[in-house]
């Protein structure tokens, strides 16, 4: 059991019968009545984010998610096929257990599968990763001193948001949580 004192940032839990990892917590004693921890929590199995709260000294069911390193091969339909480093099989992953992290997937990327038992959660991805800049509009020679963005397009259609020196072609570091260019690489 998980005691309301044991939860942090990234703990997985079980609430009622969802598995639940926790994005952000909080303790709160309000003026009047007992301490409550209020709780933004992402549900692993549909991938909804929430907001709840629970009482102090509340207990919860603990849980243990395995971790496998796997290598992205391809796209299939609804269907993304990754295969294990160490067993070299292949596990099919449907588009709704990855979420957002479809946008960022590149041929023979490795990621974190994160397994329940034989049941497939989701992935999880590198903190970065390099794309190249496919499209954007021409910067003004010169215009390096200020912090002024313009949009681009990268290899795999996601678009961001670059400093005005970026070009096509260009190999950029995007952070992979929040979807934002980091440096040119």
């Amino acid at each position: 059991m998980i005691s309301t004192s044991d939860i942090s940032n990234g703990v997985s839990f079980k609430l009622g019968e969802n598995i639940v990892t926790v994005l952000w917590f909080q303790h709160h004693k309000p003026g009047k009545g007992g301490a409550v921890l209020r709780l933004k929590l992402k549900n692993l199995r549909t991938s909804a984010i929430f907001e709840t709260t629970v009482k102090s000294g509340e207990k919860f069911a603990e849980i243990n998610l395995e971790r496998q390193r796997m290598q992205y091969l391809y796209h299939d339909g609804d269907s993304y096929i990754f295969m294990s480093n160490e067993t070299f099989e292949q596990v099919e992953i449907k588009e709704e257990n990855i979420g957002g992290a479809v946008k960022y997937l590149q041929d023979n990327m490795e990621i974190d599968v994160l397994f329940y038992g034989d049941e497939i959660l989701g992935v999880q991805l590198p903190q970065s990763i390099v794309v190249e800049i496919t499209y954007t509009e021409k910067g003004l020679k010169g215009d390096t001193a200020t912090n002024a963005l313009k949009p681009a397009t990268t290899e795999n259609g996601l678009e961001i948001m670059v400093p005005l020196f970026i070009e096509i072609g260009d190999k950029v570091k995007i952070d992979t949580n929040e979807g934002n260019y980091i440096q040119r690489v």
